[in-house]
């Protein structure tokens, strides 16, 4: 009995000096992000479909603006450029207008120590990605209410050479893995500046929606409301209301919108990793649709949909 007692203690020494390590590379790699400027080619896969994209990363230095450039190299060309985080021009769809701070890879800025109440980080081993050794971390979910990540980070730089989002099975549900990456080659001034087709973009926000106008009765643990502004719907012109939650990786997104006679029925669907489910609810201001679209388990989405209310409906009460 004590030789397995020792080896429960051993194991646990040891489970505890990984968990230490894996979030001593997500430090690194949070640092890494804020400082390492690079540039190089990844590739991008959803649900069976893949494309290539080009992108030149400058760190900010001295307190500067950091600028990073994305360009896809295959079918019509899409760009987006952006500083500090911040979406400034782009030549694709309107949806990319209405998301800010999207990167290609996981949100930044990670807090390792908080997502260890959400997620298990452990280190599995080695890997090699696009010529360059590197670390593999996973992260995976303490409860069924969102995705697991694998992450496998440069050795030399901390950076992220690959990531895979992966659902409550282990199943792959999207890729991102450079096939090329230079961290040495300094970046010139042509290659951060972004082509006439990439339209600058502002985030139209006609107004401020007051505090507590809309709330959710019920949001996964650990997940937050990090942004919330209206703006009009590129469709009917009505002021749609935009909130976007995180937990500090996972993200999702509602959007709530004034219906008033058009008969809209509900939805959900799911492609790949992003779930798109919609209800329609009634208000004191009338009907709305209310969409949830993210990265999360159609379960989440779901029960955070059928948890939206207005406000006055609590002043109600």
């Amino acid at each position: 009995m004590r030789f397995f007692s020792l080896l429960l203690l051993v194991g646990s020494m040891a489970m505890s000096v990984q968990a230490a390590d894996a979030q001593n590379w997500l430090s690194r790699l949070l640092k890494a992000e804020q400082r390492q400027s690079f540039q190089g080619v990844f590739v991008y896969e959803r649900n069976g479909s893949f494309s290539t994209h080009a992108i030149w990363h400058q760190a900010g230095q001295n307190d500067g603006e950091s600028r990073e450039r994305l360009l896809r190299l295959d079918g019509a060309p899409v760009e987006v450029m952006r500083v500090d985080g911040r979406l400034k021009c782009g030549s694709s769809a309107v949806a990319d207008q209405l998301i800010e701070g999207e990167g290609p890879w996981p949100p930044r800025p990670l807090d390792p120590q908080k997502l260890a109440e959400w997620y298990e980080i452990r280190m599995v081993g080695e890997s090699r990605v696009a010529g360059r050794s590197a670390v593999v971390l996973t992260i995976l979910p303490r409860d069924q209410y969102r995705y697991g990540f694998e992450l496998h980070l440069d050795r030399e730089t901390s950076l992220p050479l690959k990531s895979l989002l992966l659902n409550e099975k282990g199943q792959l549900l999207e890729r991102l893995q450079f096939t090329q990456l230079d961290t040495s080659t300094p970046l010139t001034k042509d290659k951060l500046e972004p082509a006439p087709a990439c339209q600058p973009v502002e985030v139209l926000q006609t107004s401020t929606p007051k505090q507590g106008a809309w709330r959710s009765e019920w949001l996964p643990p650990g997940f937050t409301l990090r942004s919330m502004h209206t703006q009009p719907s590129p469709v009917s012109g009505e002021n749609i209301t935009y909130l976007m939650y995180g937990d500090g990786l996972a993200r999702f997104s509602v959007f709530i919108e004034p219906l008033h006679s058009a008969l809209v029925e509900d939805a959900r669907s799911q492609l790949g990793p992003t779930v798109v489910v919609s209800k329609r609810i009634s208000t004191a201001d009338g009907d709305m649709m209310v969409t949830v679209i993210g990265e999360v388990p159609l379960g989440t989405a779901e029960r955070i949909v059928l948890s939206i209310r207005a406000s006055e409906e609590q002043a109600d009460r």
